[in-house]
């Protein structure tokens, strides 16, 4: 019966962190949206910028056929689906970036007198809708590349490519609370956490075939960034993965993904917990 009502605390604080995270988002769109031609010139130019990584990728294969072994339709695939899966992730949760300087100057200890769950406070303030630009950018690759690429696309293939998108995006959401969590004991490491979202993010654009091998263990095995389109999209295309693998791991980036939160959640408490406010 206890564990019963302690489940039920539980869903209901998500449940709470959910409505206080959407009443927040609402609140900063209704503010964006007051100014349509900055808000329309910000996404343009966020889309701008991050379509630079994908000229750099042209550039290259204007000088090469393949890129450790793998085509331009096959890079423009892997490209895509980081680009979503981050782009998802860091419209959500890429607020959790100034929670360092929060903790610094003290002003993290406003919210934590609010009546609402601290982390949805902190993924949801200052909520930047120009950040669709990255996701949109990633679209249009991700599309580009699956009218070029040759694949021989089965129920399964078709299955996992919603699921890669979704499950990408929720790591990289995991990996930007457990960032934040380190912030409460660095306090000044954004350099470090951004290391393991915008330079994951980065890393995963390239074929896992130009990395060295002990680099690519590292993020199957302790950071499992690779689930996020390294193994799946090697499924997709066929290719061998450089790691002798299970076949049925391709398949566990939902799984993967939920670890992943539930480790940053206990990483989030435990840092939560340590806070003893600026000064300290």
């Amino acid at each position: 019966m206890a564990e019963t009502v302690h489940a039920a605390g539980g869903g209901g604080r998500v449940a709470e962190g959910l409505r206080v995270y959407g009443l927040i988002v609402a609140m900063w769109i209704r503010s964006t949206m007051a100014y349509r031609t900055s808000f329309a010139l910000t996404v343009f130019g966020n889309f701008a910028i991050t379509a630079l990584d994908f000229v750099a990728i042209l550039l290259m294969f204007s000088r090469v056929d393949a890129l450790g072994g793998w085509s331009l339709p096959e890079v423009a695939f892997l490209y895509g689906l980081s680009g979503v899966s981050f782009g998802l992730a860091d419209l959500a949760m890429g607020s959790m970036e100034r929670l360092g300087r929060r903790v610094r100057d003290g002003t993290l200890d406003t919210l934590l007198v609010r009546p609402a769950p601290v982390l949805a406070q902190v993924a949801a303030d200052r909520f930047a809708l120009r950040r669709l630009g990255r996701v949109v950018q990633g679209l249009l690759v991700l599309g580009y590349a699956l009218t070029v690429v040759d694949v021989d696309w089965s129920v399964a293939k078709l299955l996992l490519m919603p699921v890669m998108l979704l499950s990408g995006a929720g790591i990289f959401c995991a990996v930007f609370v457990a960032a934040g969590a380190f912030q409460f004991v660095a306090q000044d490491a954004s350099e470090v956490s951004n290391a393991f979202t915008y330079g994951g993010t980065t890393m995963l654009q390239y074929p896992p075939t130009v990395f060295g091998r002990e680099m690519v263990r590292g993020v199957t095995f302790v950071v499992p960034l690779a689930f996020v389109n390294w193994l799946p999209a090697c499924y997709v295309l066929g290719r061998p993965y450089p790691l002798e693998v299970p076949p049925w791991v391709v398949f566990l980036p939902p799984f993967v993904a939920v670890a992943c939160c539930g480790l940053a959640g206990l990483a989030w408490r435990a840092g939560l917990g340590s806070y003893r406010s600026t000064g300290s």
